[in-house]
């Protein structure tokens, strides 16, 4: 790695993070109401972070929003006119705010996320599902006619399983870990421990997948500050510095879901995952907690694999013996995740790594907490951050 890519990292950091109450979203979404759209759940997360970061709106030039949300309009109602602006998912956002800061593009930048899926009856499956038709040949029909995310990732994790020797009540352990960091949390929407007979009573959605390996739909808004790291050393919080960073995509046969089926994403997360470690110049080993984007229950064992927590084929055990709850050596979704907390899209992960840095969760804060990995893998794009003091 040259220098000029290790010059990167902790040359950016998070200052100011804020979001919107989840819970009381989602009550207000259950009895019909809409309190918001998405461009307004996105402005209560932006201002709620810059009071966090202890700045002003003068001080943001650079704006990135989530795919949510139209980039002119959130600027429009943030009043924000800024030297760098677009779009892009959780992680994306991230790195690229790291790349426009140590470019000298930008210095302060915030990234603004909000979505109303849930009162907008947004459909992620069948004929009508989100995110329009040509992205759907893509994803959903082409080739083999599946009608939604959940029966694409029961079809990788059914071959998983098998290769594996990796049974349901396996899988079931993620769904009740992280309901044990959810009853925890008092921003998560499901709060009420499971166990694992709940796990293996609950109804199949798409078979291998029940019901709690499925991720919540609700409404809510996430905003997060980055700023260069001499400035984040000024701040009222202690920065959480971007260490490392990685990313590579499995391009050749995606169409036909062939990366996700044959080596189930492995070589794309094990090479995000060197480039990030390298830049950071840590080790898996010295990982205090894992953020993993877990739309579905099952990404959680691929990326332990994947990302060098522990051996292909090493999943299962590792969760049963070295766990993945509370009082775990590796603690995973800490918050709850998507499956608990709340369906962010990869959003409330950066701010549960936050806190954990900034020693900030209460009961379930991990003790000397000094790195968290976030790491999302999405139609074969493996995509990794690492967060540190």
């Amino acid at each position: 790695m040259n220098d000029e890519v290790r010059g990167l990292s902790r040359c950016a950091a998070i200052v100011g993070i804020g979001h919107t109450d989840w819970r009381a979203d989602y009550q207000c979404t259950r009895r019909g109401e809409k309190p918001n759209d998405a461009t307004g759940y996105g402005a209560l997360a932006f201002k709620a972070a810059l009071a966090d970061a202890g700045l002003t709106r003068e001080d943001i030039d650079g704006l990135i929003v989530g795919p949510t949300t139209a980039y002119e309009r959130m600027a429009e109602v943030l009043g924000l006119d800024v030297r760098w602006g677009g779009a892009a998912d959780a992680a994306q956002a991230v790195m690229q705010a790291c790349l426009v800061i140590y470019a000298g593009l930008a210095e302060t930048i915030a990234l603004v996320y909000g979505n109303d899926q849930r009162s907008a009856a947004v459909s992620y499956g069948g004929s009508d599902a989100a995110y329009g038709a040509e992205y759907l040949s893509y994803i959903y029909h082409a080739p083999w006619g599946l009608t939604s995310q959940g029966a694409l990732y029961a079809m990788t994790f059914q071959r998983y399983m098998q290769e594996r020797n990796f049974s349901a009540r396996d899988l079931g352990q993620v769904a009740v870990a992280q309901r044990q960091f959810a009853s925890l949390n008092p921003n998560a929407i499901m709060r009420e421990p499971i166990h694992i007979d709940d796990y293996l009573a609950s109804r199949y959605i798409c078979e291998p997948l029940r019901l709690l390996d499925y991720c919540l739909v609700n409404d809510g808004g996430v905003a997060l500050i980055i700023t260069h790291s001499d400035k984040a050393r000024r701040s009222p919080h202690p920065p959480a510095f971007i260490h490392g960073i990685g990313r590579y995509d499995l391009n050749v046969g995606a169409t036909s879901l062939e990366p996700r089926l044959t080596n189930f994403y492995l070589s794309a997360q094990q090479e995000a995952a060197r480039r990030m470690f390298d830049m950071a110049s840590v080790s898996p080993s010295e990982v205090d907690a894992l953020q993993v984007y877990d739309s579905f229950s099952c990404h959680v064992p691929m990326a332990l694999e994947g990302y060098g927590y522990c051996a292909p084929g090493d999943a299962a055990r590792f969760m049963q013996v070295d766990g993945i709850g509370p009082g775990s050596r590796l603690p995973v979704n800490t918050s709850g995740g998507h499956l608990s907390e709340s369906y962010m899209q990869g959003w409330n992960h950066q701010i549960e790594a936050v806190r954990q840095l900034r020693g900030e969760c209460g009961k379930r804060q991990i003790a000397g907490c000094r790195f968290v990995h976030y790491c999302a893998d999405v139609a074969g794009k493996a995509m990794s951050v690492l967060y540190g003091h």
